[in-house]
């Protein structure tokens, strides 16, 4: 029995300085405001509950340094120093000098460090269904990168911003065919800040002509009900 566990504990420290790496994940999302809140998890197997957690890039985070968490760490206020990549390591529970592997790349992103950009709807915020739908997000702050997001949907699309004939900076994002529409807002960031974002956007609802027969109004006279015209410049 003796051997049976020694072998079985080298397999444990094999397995936990090897490449099975831990999962670090943000909650309730990494898409932050300034001022909120966000929690870093660093997720492992059953009894690996220990962790250090660092960040790779941007301004340094003083509460990380030298410092093992609990299954979690809470940052609150978040402000834009926090904005980064951060990975974890989790300690052994039996010998704390034996680390994992670094865990997979989690980027923050803080929010609401620049006035929010405009986002509109082409050809409008109703369209036929099939038919293909653009938003454009745009400002006069000279914004390197916008960034598109959908309600519900955990990743955005990116795209860099260009110069317009009417002196903004705009992106153009072709979504395609219409279907079931959706709730947009975009964000702005700089080049030497990528992680730093704007304030969002106005939200752009779109509504296909599919959506608006499944809840039962006419594509034509009802639509207004539905998509006020201050949420979605047009």
């Amino acid at each position: 029995l003796a051997c049976l566990g020694f072998f079985l504990d080298q397999r444990v420290r094999a397995h936990v300085g090897g490449q099975d790496k831990p999962f670090c994940s943000a909650w309730p999302s990494a898409v932050v405001p300034q001022g909120g809140h966000v929690t870093l998890w660093c997720h492992y197997r059953p009894g690996f509950n220990i962790f250090t957690l660092y960040k790779e890039d941007g301004v340094p985070v003083p509460e990380l340094y030298k410092r093992i968490f609990w299954n979690s760490f809470l940052i609150s206020p978040v402000t834009a120093a926090h904005a980064g990549t951060y990975r974890c390591r989790v300690f052994h529970p039996h010998s704390p000098t034996e680390w994992s592997a670094p865990s997979n790349p989690l980027v923050i992103m803080v929010t609401g460090l620049y006035e929010k950009p405009s986002l509109s709807a082409q050809p409008g915020p109703t369209v036929p269904t099939g038919e293909n739908m653009t938003l454009s997000c745009s400002s006069r702050r000279s914004f390197d990168m916008y960034y598109l997001s959908r309600e519900g949907e955990a990743h955005e699309l990116r795209l860099p911003a260009v110069p317009s004939v009417n002196g903004t900076f705009q992106a153009d994002f072709p979504l395609g065919p219409a279907t079931h529409g959706g709730n947009y807002r975009c964000f702005g960031s700089l080049r030497d800040s990528p992680y730093e974002w704007s304030d969002p956007s106005d939200h752009c609802p779109f509504l296909s002509q599919e959506t608006l027969q499944v809840v039962g109004l006419h594509p034509l006279n009802q639509a207004s009900k539905l998509v006020s015209s201050h949420t979605c410049l047009l």
